[in-house]
């Protein structure tokens, strides 16, 4: 029995023995540090951002329009890389009250998704957001609760659609100006 013991012992031992040394030439490789599952895991979770926030890639197009008086107008310049929206400036005038407002993909002060053709871009502080609708003639901004006194030092949002087309120099709009949705100017009462 002990001598059973040690032929099982002698031969596990040369088996340990064997299977090092025909393993020492790799062993004797540098070999990449194993990734622990909190490492696996968070590069993991990384390539998707990635993806999301690759940079734009494509031609630069630059679209603007406007419609309206020079007294009452609202209009809109569009920067464009690979046909979506870099940037965006609007501007409105309703004398003697101006709003502007400018965005740009990866700024401080908004967060911008792309899914198919839609781009979502949400203001920081709970100021609103732009749904972004592209196609092949035009560029439809969506005006989603902007805050007018982030933008415009007047109460109120802004709320309704602007369409830039391809080759117009006139905007469509569909809310953004309406009177009902006029900032009120109070004017001092006669004493």
């Amino acid at each position: 029995m002990i001598s059973d013991m040690i032929f099982y012992s002698i031969k596990t031992m040369t088996c340990i023995i064997f299977s090092v040394a025909l393993s020492a030439p790799a062993m004797a490789q540098p070999t990449k540090p194993q990734k622990s599952r909190a490492q696996s895991s968070s590069q993991a979770s990384k390539k998707p951002q990635q993806a999301a926030n690759k940079p734009l890639r494509g031609r630069l197009e630059k679209l603007s329009c406007k419609l309206g008086t020079e007294d009452r107008h609202a209009r809109i310049a569009v920067e464009l890389i690979g046909g979506r929206v870099k940037s965006l400036a609007y501007y409105s005038k309703w004398k003697p009250r101006t709003c502007s407002v400018h965005i740009v993909r990866d700024d401080a002060y908004s967060k911008w998704e792309d899914t198919g053709t839609v781009t979502l871009v949400t203001l920081n502080e709970e100021k609103g957001a732009f749904l972004i609708d592209h196609d092949r003639r035009s560029v439809k901004f969506l005006f989603r609760d902007i805050d007018r006194e982030r933008f415009c030092g007047m109460d109120g949002k802004i709320t309704g659609s602007l369409t830039v087309t391809r080759g117009r120099s006139q905007c469509e709009l569909d809310g953004i100006m309406d009177e009902e949705a006029a900032p009120s100017i109070e004017l001092p009462k006669p004493s």
